[in-house]
């Protein structure tokens, strides 16, 4: 396991050279008002540990954008054109059940199960597309910018857009209502991709990198990390492409992981 300064400053790096969104080209910040700071907060993360609990099949035709763990079920948001879907999946084989499908033309993003609402992201379309949980669409709503990820703390909807800016979303219309700008040791940290909400923290996936962030929602601080390479999926599947993919079961405190196209969903638990 390598250094918690080591790790930082990978972070760091990747992020600075790959520029604000890496192979997705270029994206914007978000509107509306920052709320949390004008001025970085200065404060070093924490590197957890963790290891892995148990395995699952996932189906390597799926380009995991979101997860989301809710009820029992765990549920999944792909992405690519022509690919796009909101799906079951079943832990114990794989096999996914495709829910609704998204317009060839468009390339879904995150996901969120929110108050009887499924949620998913289009990553340039500006669209939000809602759901019930038979897939049925009951609305479309328009956001300006890129759609990363989603996460909610049960009242607040939390968006990212590859920046390092948060967008807290009006739940009805997905105007920004505020928003929180995230910071590593001191630095902005861009490319916040899927996100998970955490026993009162935000965990984020760093897009192009093996990390996840854990955000402090008031402040934006990254208060702790995790870096998972050993899950590397490319080693063995061709197919594979980066982590991506956070979900918490709230009723046991498991916590899954997974990546685009990858042929394992992994359970871990965090050593702190």
């Amino acid at each position: 396991m390598r250094t918690r300064k080591t790790i930082t400053i990978f972070v760091l790096l990747t992020l600075f050279t790959l520029g604000a969104c890496g192979s997705k080209g270029g994206s914007k910040r978000a509107d509306g008002d920052t709320s949390n700071s004008s001025q970085p907060t200065k404060q070093y993360a924490e590197q957890w540990s963790w290891r892995v609990v148990k395995e699952y099949p996932h189906s390597t035709n799926s380009y995991t954008q979101g997860l989301q763990f809710v009820d029992g079920v765990m549920w999944e948001g792909t992405g690519q054109h022509g690919e796009s879907h909101l799906q079951r999946i079943d832990l114990a084989t794989g096999k996914v059940d495709i829910v609704a499908s998204l317009p060839a033309k468009e390339f879904g993003e995150g996901i969120l199960l929110y108050k009887e609402r499924i949620y998913q992201l289009t990553w340039l379309s500006e669209v939000a597309h809602v759901y019930n949980r038979e897939g049925e669409e009951l609305n479309t709503l328009h956001f300006e910018g890129e759609g990363w990820g989603l996460t909610s703390d049960g009242e607040t909807i939390y968006m990212s857009d590859g920046t390092s800016t948060l967008r807290c979303v009006n739940p009805d219309t997905f105007k920004p209502e505020r928003s929180i700008f995230v910071t590593l040791d001191g630095h902005p940290l861009d490319l916040l991709n899927e996100l998970e909400w955490i026993e009162g923290k935000i965990w984020a996936n760093v897009y192009m990198t093996s990390s996840i962030v854990v955000i402090n929602p008031t402040t934006g601080v990254v208060e702790a990390f995790l870096d998972l390479p050993e899950l590397d999926n490319s080693k063995h599947n061709p197919k594979a492409d980066v982590l991506n993919g956070i979900a918490y079961d709230k009723a046991t405190g498991r916590i899954y992981v997974t990546g685009k196209n990858w042929d394992k969903l992994y359970e871990i638990e965090v050593i702190k």
